[in-house]
C-alpha cells in the first residue's frame, strides 16, 4: 500500500473515530405543529421555532431542533405522519401543538382529544417526553364548544402527567398590532414572545437529569 494511501485511511478512521460519539451524543427535539409553529406568514427564519433552535444551539448544544409542523394540519393528519417521524429522528423530546385547526373546523372534541392521545402514546412508546402545548379558538364560536375544546388539553395533561403550556400564545391575541390581519396568527414581531411562552416550560424538561 503507498504510504499517502495509508496516511488517508488512518486520518479517516481517526475522523470517525471522533465523529461517531458525537453523532451518538445528538440528541432531538420535534416541533409537532401546525401553522403557529410553521412560520405562517412570514420567513422562516422569524418564526419561534427557529429562535428555539438558536436558543438550544446556544444552551443545549447537545440537542438539535427539528421542526415537522405544516400549516393547516389538523391531528388527523399528525397522527398519520406522525410514526413515519418518530422513526427518522427517535425525538427525545417533543412539543406537540395541534388541534387549532380542528377546533376552527368544528371537529366534535372527542375525536380530537383521541387523536391528541394516541399522538402522546406513540411519542413515549418511542421513548420520548411531551410538552403538550394548548391553545384557544375565538370566542365566537361559543362557550359549549370552546371550553370543552380548551380543556382538553389540561385533562390530557393531567392524565399522560405532562408538562403543559396551557395558550401557546398567551397574551398576544390581546394586543392587535401583534396579530397578522387575520386575526389568528402573530406577526413577526411576536414570536420572541411565543418562544418565551414555550421557553418557561420547556426549560425545566431540558434541565431535568435524564432531559
Amino acid at each position: 500500500m503507498r504510504p499517502n494511501i495509508a496516511r488517508l485511511i488512518i486520518l479517516f478512521a481517526v475522523f470517525l473515530c471522533q465523529a461517531i460519539p458525537a453523532m451518538a451524543q445528538q440528541r432531538n427535539l420535534l416541533v409537532w405543529g401546525d401553522s403557529l409553529s410553521a412560520a405562517f406568514g412570514m420567513r422562516e427564519e422569524q418564526g419561534w421555532v427557529q429562535l428555539l433552535s438558536e436558543r438550544i444551539a446556544r444552551e443545549f448544544p447537545d440537542y438539535q431542533v427539528i421542526n415537522g409542523s405544516v400549516s393547516g394540519e389538523t391531528t388527523t393528519g399528525g397522527l398519520e405522519r406522525l410514526p413515519a417521524m418518530l422513526a427518522e429522528y427517535l425525538p427525545e423530546l417533543v412539543i406537540l401543538e395541534l388541534g387549532g385547526n380542528d377546533g376552527l373546523l368544528g371537529i366534535p372534541v372527542d375525536a380530537i382529544r383521541r387523536n391528541l392521545d394516541a399522538m402522546i402514546r406513540l411519542i413515549e412508546a418511542n421513548g420520548g417526553r411531551v410538552l403538550l402545548a394548548g391553545i384557544r379558538i375565538p370566542p365566537n364560536y361559543g362557550p359549549r364548544y370552546t371550553e370543552p375544546f380548551h380543556e382538553n388539553f389540561f385533562s390530557l395533561a393531567e392524565e399522560h402527567e405532562l408538562p403543559l403550556l396551557p395558550f401557546l400564545i398567551e397574551s398576544i391575541p390581546e394586543v392587535p398590532e401583534l396579530m397578522q390581519n387575520d386575526g389568528i396568527h402573530p406577526v413577526a414581531k411576536a414570536q420572541p414572545i411565543v418562544l418565551e411562552n414555550v421557553w418557561t416550560v420547556l426549560e425545566p424538561m431540558l434541565l431535568e437529569p435524564d432531559g
